[in-house]
């Protein structure tokens, strides 16, 4: 531990990008601040990697919320790093088609409108009223959602059974559940902040995002200890004392939050004794989110890419929930959605479906089959594309379980059911002192954004304790 600081005003565990900015915001409120990794390399899912001369993203692809006035702008503004990242929109965002219709989701909502009304004119009242619902309605209104289904909200603007089941299928494969079981309100913020206000992409890859992230966090005086997971929170009369890092030991600090899975944090990280039995008995009910099974193609350059960064959803058939209980049971078939994304620079390929965790045993058996299934999905959108093949990689809910420790190689936190929502197991504070939760486990939306978001606000709970100002 030679040359390492032993104290810290907060320790944070796990670098993924609610982490980062969590950190960025306390470090440049003048606290000293330690984020604890056990991974290589910082972003959680949001990551690359680079195989034979190719680069993938691991698992968040895109981000949204970066409209003016969007939290993903606000965060990179506030943080000085606006200028230091080149972000491109990629122009439609999304495009999902089925066996009938083709709808496509524009950066300009009219545009959208327009499009969704010329394929189901008989619902123009409806489309208008529920995209004005996602654009101009106000927090509150949002708020009082949190007991309703997507399904219920989606029934009171539309009729057809088609139009609704292709709005719900982005809700499925960014939410991990269908629109019958997932929250009104998260199925929402999908739309608003990832959607509606989607397609961006930092030059270079995702990986950038957790990079610069991470650079301004040293520059502001924070530090980041890659590889070297936390083994135990110290609790001591109902208040953090610190951590023990694999590598370094016992670190102190005045407060510790964790960005980390929140069954690993109570369940693991902690005494079982420190937390009231019945909170950890509720907790252990608690279900986590479909994990995802990726697909990574390179292609060959004798091969014209089309459609770069823009993801395209496919659905067999118009049955949402019957999708969705293909995916929960791993199905191999023709039964499942899924979603496929050329890469920004056109020399590759990533298709998604959702998947649940099974076994290790169970996506040795099956990973290469599910992993055909995908590239015949693949070229449908994509003709002839198996013959420009040069690399294939596949990431199961395993690999997904390695990258981040989630429990169940979850892809979204717990499952954003409304029994689940706004629970005291989803809150911020916890019942011990100094201790505090971030990232996709109190997340009541999905993606970067999303975690970014509860990053800045977890820091500004901890400054308003501090009476820094925020």
């Amino acid at each position: 531990m030679s040359g390492k600081n032993n104290h810290y005003d907060v320790i944070i565990i796990g670098a993924g990008i609610g982490g980062l900015v969590c950190g960025c915001y306390l470090a440049k409120a003048g606290m000293k601040v330690l984020i604890a990794e056990q991974h290589h390399k910082p972003g959680g899912y949001c990551t690359s990697f680079k195989r034979k001369g190719f680069t993938f993203d691991a698992a968040a692809h895109s981000f949204g919320s970066y409209r003016e006035g969007g939290n993903m702008r606000r965060i990179l503004k506030a943080l000085d790093l606006d200028k230091r990242i080149k972000i491109d929109r990629h122009d439609p965002s999304d495009i999902i088609i089925s066996p009938d219709y083709k709808i496509t989701l524009w950066a300009d909502i009219n545009r959208t409108i327009e499009g969704l009304i010329e394929i189901f004119p008989h619902e123009a009242k409806g489309i208008k009223s529920f995209i004005s619902f996602l654009s101009d309605s106000k927090p509150f209104d949002f708020a009082a959602l949190r007991n309703m289904t997507f399904n219920d909200l989606l029934s009171q603007h539309l009729t057809d059974n088609k139009l609704k089941s292709m709005l719900s299928l982005p809700i499925l494969g960014n939410g991990g559940l269908p629109p019958s079981l997932i929250s009104a309100f998260t199925g929402t913020k999908i739309y608003t902040e990832f959607l509606l206000d989607g397609g961006y992409y930092p030059k270079g890859g995702m990986q950038v995002l957790p990079d610069i992230f991470s650079l301004r966090l040293k520059e502001l005086g924070g530090e980041l200890r890659l590889s070297n997971p936390v083994r135990k929170i110290k609790v001591e009369s109902n208040e953090v004392k610190g951590v023990f890092l694999e590598k370094d030991g016992f670190i102190s600090s005045k407060y510790v939050i964790s960005n980390c899975d929140a069954r690993q944090t109570f369940l693991k990280l902690l005494e079982q004794q420190v937390a009231n039995g019945d909170f950890l008995s509720k907790l252990d009910r608690l279900i986590p989110s479909l994990s995802v099974f990726v697909v990574y193609l390179g292609i060959d350059k004798n091969y014209n890419l089309p459609n770069p960064g823009v993801n395209i959803w496919g659905m067999p058939h118009h049955k949402i929930e019957d999708l969705y209980l293909a995916l929960q049971n791993g199905s191999t078939n023709n039964s499942t959605g899924y979603m496929v994304r050329v890469s920004p620079n056109r020399n590759s390929v990533q298709a998604f479906v959702n998947a649940p965790f099974k076994n290790k045993k169970y996506w040795i058996n099956n990973k290469y089959i599910l992993s055909e299934y995908l590239v015949k999905r693949i070229e449908q959108i994509i003709p002839q594309i198996s013959q420009h093949i040069v690399l294939k990689e596949i990431a199961t809910p395993d690999t997904m379980y390695r990258y981040t420790m989630n429990y169940q190689g979850a892809a979204y936190g717990w499952a954003s059911m409304p029994s689940q929502m706004f629970s005291p197991e989803l809150r911020q504070t916890t019942s011990i002192n100094g201790l505090y939760l971030s990232g996709h486990w109190v997340a009541q939306t999905q993606g970067v954004s999303g975690v970014a978001y509860i990053g800045r606000e977890t820091a500004k709970l901890i400054l308003r304790k501090e009476k820094h100002k925020v």
